[in-house]
């Protein structure tokens, strides 16, 4: 596969798409079995992901664990990023429903990462939510110390503000900032978010950028979701929803269909386009979903076909936010 780097500072180079670990929980209904979803992540490295996405709070701490078995026995050819920021219990996991970034919290949870991911060295920490309790410049330098003692390689944030990734920048430079963006989701191309990435040299990295599975065109008004799929309750898969944004999905088909590909490879291949710097990281639990993705990798859009795509999608507006209103609180300071 195709490679990009993330960030102009120690940069890191990883394959053109990522793999994102943590569908492999109770997200998106019941958690794939530990050998599946060992077989997956290793079936993802042999078909030329370099890349793999996962955090503390998948689970919690199991996703980490299935991910640190998974790639074991080829660390050396692999980068692994997880996240610290929510308030989980180290010994217990269990969780307030806050954040917390405290410089003391973080150093215990990366201990306990490095013996779930069977590493030394983490290759990619990010701070999974912004603490409006902590400064960020006490979180930067915090990982500042970790990276200094070889227990953690590069820093990155998730779903930051502009004004909060220039200053966590001052004090440890950031490799990558990692927020939803996708053909329906285009926030950080109008809250600066992109635009800053760019100005630093810091790698951007999508999650969701394939909707939550609604962009690939397998999800429709009446589709049903198991009450421990996150999608019950997010306001853009109600059924009212889908049904309204349907033509989103009609406009990639289209699209697809000129190309002789999926709508999933359309609205992968429309990202890697926006930026050089962009790694988007889809997951799966099916393998031939996982091959769809990659595939996107190499298949080029011509300009004229980026910019008619571009602009049918600005003329949808679409329904529902993106997700419940207490975990959108936590995006964007």
């Amino acid at each position: 596969m195709k490679t990009r780097t993330l960030g102009s500072h120690h940069g890191l180079t990883v394959s053109a798409i990522g793999y994102g670990c943590m569908g492999l929980e109770n997200v998106y209904g019941p958690a794939t079995d530990r050998r599946d979803a060992i077989t997956l992540i290793r079936a993802a490295f042999d078909r030329g992901v370099t890349h793999f996405d996962t955090a503390e709070s998948y689970g919690p701490f199991t996703n980490e664990l299935v991910v640190g078995e998974a790639l074991a026995p080829i660390r050396q050819q692999v980068s692994i990023a997880t996240k610290f920021g929510f308030d989980i219990d180290p010994r217990t996991g269990a969780r307030t429903g806050g954040l917390n970034s405290r410089p003391a919290h973080i150093r215990q949870v990366v201990d306990a990462m490095l013996a779930r991911l069977q590493v030394e060295t983490i290759d990619l920490l990010y701070q999974h939510r912004v603490d409006p309790d902590v400064p960020i410049e006490d979180v930067a330098g915090t990982v500042k110390t970790l990276i200094e003692a070889g227990k953690v390689q590069r820093f990155g944030l998730s779903e930051a503000a502009p004004a909060t990734i220039r200053r966590a920048h001052a004090v440890q430079p950031v490799t990558a900032v990692q927020s939803e963006y996708s053909l329906w989701t285009r926030d950080v191309e109008t809250n600066g978010v992109l635009e800053t990435c760019e100005t630093l040299g810091i790698g951007f990295v999508p999650w969701s950028p394939l909707g939550a599975g609604f962009l690939t065109g397998a999800i429709d008004a009446a589709s049903t979701f198991d009450a421990s799929d996150f999608r019950a309750a997010a306001p853009r898969f109600t059924a009212d929803a889908r049904a309204a944004n349907a033509v989103m999905v009609d406009l990639l088909k289209r699209v697809a269909s000129e190309k002789g590909a999926t709508p999933a490879q359309i609205a992968l291949a429309w990202l890697l386009a926006q930026r050089p710097f962009i790694v988007p990281i889809p997951g799966t639990t099916r393998l031939h979903r996982l091959e769809e993705n990659i595939a996107a990798a190499d298949l080029e859009l011509s300009a004229t076909e980026l910019d008619q795509l571009t602009e049918a999608a600005a003329q949808i507006k679409v329904q529902g936010a993106r997700l419940p209103e207490a975990v959108l609180k936590w995006s964007y300071r």
